[in-house]
């Protein structure tokens, strides 16, 4: 396994682990009682919670209802695939 192999499998997990916390993140909005500060939640809040602050600055709740843990899911979502789906761009390199 290559340098470039291995940073892809990388950049994949750890994309993949980020979607995962924004999905967490998505579930727990739908509970307002979660203290985000208390174990366990606070290993989904702490990695997700900056970008969730730059998000909330850019688009306000729509209707009461904060979109912002959704968008970031697309983000990853669109970067995993552009850099590492079937056609993505490390993908063609190696």
């Amino acid at each position: 396994m290559d340098a470039l192999e291995l940073s892809t499998l990388g950049l994949n997990i750890l994309l993949g682990l980020l979607i995962l916390f924004y999905v967490f993140r998505i579930v727990i909005t739908w509970y307002p009682q979660v203290p985000l500060d208390k174990f366990p939640f606070n290993l989904i809040a702490i990695p997700t919670e900056p970008l969730l602050i730059l998000l909330r600055k850019l688009v306000p709740p729509i209707g009461g209802i904060d979109i912002s843990p959704i968008i970031s899911v697309g983000i990853f979502s669109f970067l995993r695939e552009i850099l590492l789906g079937q056609q993505g761009i490390l993908t063609m390199i190696n």
